[in-house]
């Protein structure tokens, strides 16, 4: 199966909307079983979904986890699964599709038409794969403050200009870190060589196959851009995800941050920091890199698929109390936790940085069958590198090898 690429401009700036919402639940006495990341906007989707539809339910559980990506093929698998929907996005679309463990969502989508703008609409190869309710991308994060202290008059715009800003804040005596990033070893590390490898103008793939085409100029210009950002950042960085590096951040740890938009609001409010770190904080688009004229970002959807090893009745009830949470009155009352793609969305501060990075021609996170594989290698062959165990050449050479033999498996190569 072929998937094809979603195009920015169709996807992220197209896809506000308009529609008529009604909480229509589906049918009665079902199982409704949510697998799904722990990050405010999700809870406040599924909790609405909750509200709504819990009493006309027998079961209405939801488990949000850092670890939905790790388990999401195993709980689905069984049938029945162990979960009737996950909350995914881009890749993880794919990697359940390759399985075959998410259903089209055609009929049910006409069905519930009435309550589904039809510009969030997750279409694949002529079938209805997702619905999806919110953009993310990662994007810089800067202390305006700390900036003016080290004598940098404006907010980098390129990674050049981060690198340059870091090392004046460590030349005053500031902060010895100024730079956090989500360099945790597997996925993590592995999207950060992804965003600055498309920021070079990179392609993951020799034109019209699955045959891996990283280890080249761009991707070694790539490597040596992250080698240079981790000479700046905290010491245990290679076990640094999101929930760390919003810890470094909130605890004024921080001046200079690659991270989510979704990660924006929490950051911004007034529980677990400071006012000095949360007045101070401004969010801009990704910087650019290598003079490149985008910022060197992946742009993500996240939305609601449903399992295809559940009843239909599951299927239904599950899809009907996901679309009934994704309200004009839900948002309102979470604008700031995401850059909503639904009805009623004021764009805030906490949108800053993702709608910059959409506006900049950031491109999409690759809706491609064998990308997850690819990204996989990389998080696991580019730690010996950022630790100075082996060069550039031979730590994208190690990917390639390691991406071949699962597509191997995977029946993507011969």
């Amino acid at each position: 199966m072929l998937l094809k690429r979603l195009a920015a401009a169709s996807l992220f700036t197209g896809l506000m909307g308009s529609a008529a919402f009604a909480a229509n639940c589906g049918p009665e006495g079902q199982s409704i079983r949510i697998l799904a990341s722990d990050f405010p906007a999700i809870h406040a989707v599924v909790g609405a979904a909750e509200a709504n539809c819990a009493g006309s339910a027998e079961e209405f559980s939801a488990n949000h986890t850092t670890e939905a990506r790790q388990i999401m093929n195993a709980a689905l698998t069984p049938n029945p699964a162990e979960y009737t929907s996950v909350i995914l996005a881009n890749a993880t679309l794919t990697q359940l599709m390759n399985d075959g463990l998410v259903r089209p969502l055609n009929d049910l989508v006409e069905k519930y038409k009435d309550s589904i703008p039809p510009n969030v609409l997750i279409t694949i190869d002529g079938n209805v794969m997702a619905v999806a309710f919110m953009a993310n991308s990662q994007h810089l994060f800067s202390r305006k403050d700390i900036l003016e202290q080290a004598g940098v008059d404006s907010i980098p715009a390129s990674y050049e200009e981060v690198l340059e800003a870091a090392e004046k804040i460590r030349a005053a005596g500031i902060m010895e870190h100024p730079i956090a990033m989500n360099l945790q070893t597997g996925w993590n590390v592995g999207e950060v060589f992804n965003m600055i490898y498309l920021g070079h103008g990179g392609e993951f793939f020799a034109p019209g196959s699955a045959e891996p085409s990283i280890n080249n100029e761009q991707g070694i210009a790539a490597l040596e851009t992250m080698k240079a950002l981790a000479e700046y950042a905290h010491p245990d960085h290679l076990t640094h995800a999101s929930n760390e590096t919003q810890g470094l951040w909130e605890s004024g740890q921080a001046a200079l941050a690659i991270m989510w938009g979704s990660r924006g609001a929490p950051i911004l409010d007034d529980e677990g920091s400071t006012e000095e770190v949360t007045s101070n904080t401004v969010l801009s688009a990704a910087p650019t890199v290598g003079g490149g004229s985008i910022p060197a970002a992946t742009l993500w959807w996240d939305g609601i698929s449903i399992a295809s090893n559940v009843s239909d009745e599951e299927a239904e009830a599950t899809l009907a109390a996901l679309i009934s949470g994704l309200t004009p009155e839900m948002v309102a009352e979470n604008n700031d936790d995401a850059v909503w793609l639904l009805p009623g969305f004021e764009p805030g501060p906490a949108a800053a940085g993702v709608a910059g990075t959409v506006q900049g021609g950031a491109r999409p996170y690759p809706m491609i069958p064998q990308i997850g594989l690819l990204h996989a290698a990389l998080g696991s062959e580019l730690t010996d590198f950022l630790k100075g165990g082996e060069s550039a050449e031979q730590a994208l050479a190690d990917v390639e090898t390691a991406y071949r033999t699962s597509a191997k498996e995977a029946g993507f190569l011969k």
